[in-house]
């Protein structure tokens, strides 16, 4: 089963979604399954993983309603409050949901370059293991120092790497963020995911040959066992169309074998949420 594993949905709304600026005024409209539904048909892919875009225990109750429908929502990455008191409870709202499979906080937008230190975050992260919930990682390269205390923190807690932490394609630098990266990888309890690459690129410009050095990079770290694809549409579509995105790593594994191939495809997402091969849209 292939998947795309990190993407969106909204109902559009300029007091909600604050960070779509100006330049990304393709986006500044509703995003719903039934505009997915065709793009991930195109692609051969059976279904996608829904990500939290607001911070809102909202937005998780109704990002879980698109699942429970049927259809292409496989899981839903929500948002709870890991830094509350009451987080036990905001995750036992969710937690009788199957498709409700891990939980992602923007660390990008926070003040505090080290704020997945803090002991209350921590204390947030600890519980997820109770639930058996994985933690989606977004972060920018200047985090990743901290990121990689964190997953040390807790060896039994399934992480995963959105974005390859956005390095600065379009200036082709690679340090050092490659340095931390590595640093990252070397611990086998993160997993990574190959997206939201082109939104780093010049987004009017890019060839794909701008990112096979981090994808390089990426499956020299991580290996195709620790690597998934995703689209992050469509923030992606403020660059291109969801197909030459998703071309992006289709063609890099043109080398590989198909085993490999169909780990990075779909095996790897499906086995890191616990998405069954076969599915209607809601896990048995």
């Amino acid at each position: 089963m292939r998947l795309d594993a990190h993407q969106h949905f909204w109902m559009y709304s300029a007091e909600e979604y604050g960070w779509i600026d100006e330049a990304s005024v393709a986006i500044r409209k509703d995003f719903l399954p039934r505009d997915l539904k065709p793009l991930l048909e195109a692609e051969g892919f059976a279904g996608a993983v829904a990500v939290q875009a607001r911070q809102t225990l909202e937005e998780t109750e109704w990002l879980l309603g698109l699942g429970r429908s049927g259809g292409i929502v496989k899981g839903v990455v929500g948002w709870v409050d890991l830094c509350s008191p009451s987080v036990r409870e905001q995750l036992e709202r969710f937690a009788g949901d199957p498709l409700f499979v891990g939980v992602r906080h923007i660390v990008q937008g926070e003040p505090r370059d080290d704020f997945v230190l803090r002991k209350d975050f921590q204390r947030g992260i600890a519980v997820l293991r109770e639930f058996g919930l994985t933690y989606d990682l977004l972060l920018f390269p200047r985090h990743l120092p901290y990121a990689v205390e964190l997953v040390r923190a807790f060896p039994d807690q399934p992480f995963v790497l959105d974005h390859l932490a956005k390095p600065d394609i379009r200036n082709g630098q690679l340090e050092p963020w490659a340095r931390d990266f590595r640093r990252l990888a070397a611990l086998d309890n993160v997993y990574c995911k190959l997206s939201g690459m082109v939104t780093e690129a010049d987004w009017y410009r890019w060839t794909e040959a701008d990112f096979r050095p981090y994808l390089d990079i990426a499956f020299e770290a991580f290996g195709p066992d620790r690597l998934m694809i995703g689209s992050d549409w469509p923030v992606c579509t403020v660059s291109r169309d969801y197909s030459s995105v998703i071309g992006i790593v289709k063609n890099y594994l043109d080398s590989f074998s198909d085993t490999e191939k169909e780990k990075v495809l779909g095996e790897t997402c499906a086995r890191f949420y616990g998405i069954p091969a076969e599915t209607d849209g809601n896990k048995p």
